[in-house]
């Protein structure tokens, strides 16, 4: 980025957006435009812009999605979606406004302050909301579950025989019968609404398996399928998160992007770390985790992994295999050196995003998304 380019902060929110105009050659804003987040009005405003000279364009990423950004790229202009997480903030700063927003985006992007996030395709943005339209409806059915056991633990129905939520568990909740009629009801209504949640489950869970049998996931979701603990499901959402392994040079980076690398807090000769950031990308790491808890075990021979190899690249394999032997070996080294249990996997998610990464670089370019 240069002086010579006119740089426009957009702050864009459901109803209107705010417009900070940084003229190519100059240090202050000298336009601020409030405009109605509406096709029309946006083009109408970009055409004005652009009618001086060059101009590129920034906001932040958020609820809006990237609906402005694909419309300004349309014409062929530059406009970028950053991370808003890592807008610089000036220390002592308390006064926030849309027009000061719109203003600091168009001077922190003109310094390179900025981190731009890749604007994911439409069919890339329409693959990545099938599973998490998946984990939307598994919170829901936790949440159905828990009115449906709390309910019946008010009334003093408590099932102890075996494990909660399995076929006898389920068998014993539909014989259960009420003597007062708002009761019955009560429960039935709690039922129903746990039938339906577990039916969308599974649909949703058939189309996210023939999504991954699409040609362009395919052959990404077979070659992910060869580590320990990672399934269809979990291959596909790491796909669709991801996008394209390749924009990570290292293995840190995308450690980084997954929110699973320390935080650390370091002056002079002490070194402080402490937890995981967080600060990534929550699907992801939630797989990641998920994946790591099978490591817990040694490696033995298991008739479903080798399945899952077989058509696997011999490179691929090599990884997947390294991978299991060193994720567990690490699980237990933390494990003797009494770390909790859920220190230890966390630390094995975040190698594991590692070999993730590594199998990413050997998907065919015409099949990564």
């Amino acid at each position: 980025m240069n002086s010579y380019t006119t740089v426009v902060g957009l702050d864009v929110h459901k109803e209107t957006i705010v417009a900070a105009v940084l003229l190519q050659g100059r240090n202050d804003v000298t336009e601020r435009v409030s405009l109605e987040n509406h096709p029309k009005a946006i083009e109408k405003f970009v055409n004005r812009v652009t009618r001086q000279g060059p101009a590129e364009f920034v906001y932040e990423a958020g609820p809006c999605g990237y609906e402005v950004q694909r419309q300004i790229g349309k014409p062929g202009y530059r406009c970028a979606v950053i991370a808003p997480g890592l807008t610089p903030v000036r220390p002592g700063d308390r006064v926030k406004t849309d027009k000061r927003d719109a203003a600091n985006l168009a001077r922190f992007y003109r310094s390179g302050d900025l981190t731009e996030i890749r604007v994911p395709t439409c069919e890339e943005e329409a693959a990545r909301d099938l599973p998490r339209a998946r984990e939307d409806v598994l919170q829901e059915r936790l949440r159905a579950r828990h009115r449906l056991s709390k309910f019946l633990l008010r009334q003093g129905r408590v099932y102890r025989e075996t494990r909660a939520w399995g076929v006898n568990h389920r068998a014993w909740m539909k014989t259960q019968k009420f003597d007062f009629v708002p009761l019955q009801q009560t429960f039935e209504a709690n039922m129903r609404a746990h039938e339906e949640t577990e039916a969308r489950l599974v649909m949703l869970e058939q189309q996210i398996h023939d999504l991954a049998q699409q040609p362009m996931y395919r052959t990404a979701v077979s070659y992910l399928r060869a580590l320990k603990g990672i399934d269809t499901l979990s291959a596909l959402t790491l796909m669709v998160e991801t996008q394209d392994f390749r924009r990570f040079s290292k293995a840190s980076e995308f450690m980084s992007f997954t929110g699973l690398a320390s935080s650390e807090c370091s002056s002079g000769e002490k070194v402080r770390r402490g937890s995981i950031t967080k600060a990534g990308n929550a699907h992801i790491r939630r797989v990641l985790v998920e994946a790591a808890w099978p490591h817990r075990v040694p490696s033995v021979w298991s008739k479903k992994i080798a399945e899952h190899r077989e058509d696997c690249p011999k490179e691929v394999v090599q990884i997947a295999r390294k991978a299991q032997a060193r994720l567990h070996r690490k699980f237990t080294r933390m494990i003797s050196r009494n770390k909790m249990h859920q220190v230890a996997v966390v630390a094995v998610a975040r190698e594991l995003a590692g070999f993730v990464r590594s199998i990413g670089q050997h998907i065919p370019s015409a099949t990564a998304v």
